[in-house]
């Protein structure tokens, strides 16, 4: 575990926040429980992108949660690929999308969830919400399920 540890680039080291859409930043480690089910929450209140048409930024906390497996996602290389959507334009939804995709290609999760809170532009606010669980296992359900009864937030 320990060696595991020390192949971690992001963690204890001074990192530069990469100046676009940077998923090579995210790492992994290996899940000490795998044995066990049990929720991993992030929460990022600070969340910008810019929109690709106007390239003004947009604003969201960004909710992430998840079941793992074998592996887990490293909090700080999390935080620094979450920066580098800051000079990045797309789209709230894409923003979100995008996020669950990497997650997915990094960990094989059980279960993920990403909800974005865009704060309004506009006088609209956009909080797209994705959801995916592992194909052919009851967390497919569980994604059905959280996704059918998926309420608005305030």
């Amino acid at each position: 575990m320990n060696r595991e540890k020390d192949n971690l680039k992001a963690l204890g080291r001074k990192s530069e926040i990469p100046g676009d859409y940077a998923p090579e930043v995210l790492e992994a480690f290996e899940n000490a429980n795998p044995g066990r089910d049990y929720w991993v929450q992030f929460n990022c209140p600070e969340f910008t992108a810019m929109c690709p048409i106007t390239g003004q930024p947009d604003f969201a906390e960004i909710k992430i949660m998840y079941i793992p497996d074998r592996r887990m996602v490293e909090s700080k290389s999390l935080k620094l690929y979450l920066f580098s959507f800051r000079n990045h334009g797309d789209f709230h939804e894409d923003c979100v999308n995008t996020i669950m995709k990497d997650l997915i290609a990094l960990m094989e999760p059980r279960y993920i969830e990403v909800l974005g809170l865009f704060a309004p532009r506009g006088g609209i606010s956009i909080h797209p919400f994705a959801n995916y669980g592992r194909p052919g296992t009851r967390y497919e359900e569980l994604a059905w399920q959280r996704m059918s009864q998926y309420k608005m937030t305030v």
